[in-house]
């Protein structure tokens, strides 16, 4: 691999792809913003082949994310939408339920797009399809102090199981 130009600058051909694959959820991801340094940014270069989903339908809490397509096209789920995307489209993705999104590649071609998102290590993140919870927080994504999924069957009151309350 090249020597870096500065710490602060990173070629796409320098970061690590990470593959995801689940059944129909296939995911090249380069997680450029970290490779550069960005502390309260993300952003990821990302590329779903045809046939392909992004992650599980889902909605942040504390993260906005959007993306740019670069090249390719596809569908976009928002909320209870779908939404033909292509090359040039820029989607927002606020927080909150209403925005719960996930890419669906049913083009013949790889669809290519740049994440960015903001990065708050303190997170809540909703996954509609299957009704699950995933708490996050940490200092930094690989080193977390909680990271828990479940489902929001039964809620405890504040109180329950502390000692002397």
């Amino acid at each position: 691999m090249p020597t870096r130009r500065h710490p602060n600058v990173v070629h796409c051909d320098e970061v690590e792809p990470t593959e995801i694959s689940r059944g129909s959820h296939r995911l090249t991801r380069r997680q450029l913003g970290a490779a550069a340094a960005n502390r309260q940014l993300g952003a990821s270069l990302c590329e779903l082949p045809p046939g392909a989903r992004s992650y599980p339908l889902h909605w942040h809490g504390a993260n906005e994310e959007s993306i740019y397509v670069l090249s390719g096209g596809g569908t976009a789920r928002i909320g209870t939408a779908e939404v033909a995307i292509r090359a040039g489209d820029w989607v927002a993705f606020p927080v909150g339920p209403e925005h719960a999104h996930q890419l669906v590649n049913d083009g013949e071609a790889p669809l290519v797009y740049l994440c960015v998102s903001t990065d708050h290590r303190c997170e809540v993140i909703g996954y509609p399809d299957s009704n699950k919870l995933r708490l996050l927080a940490g200092e930094t994504w690989n080193a977390l102090w909680a990271d828990h999924m479940t489902r929001p069957v039964d809620s405890l009151d504040y109180w329950d199981g502390e000692p002397e309350a």
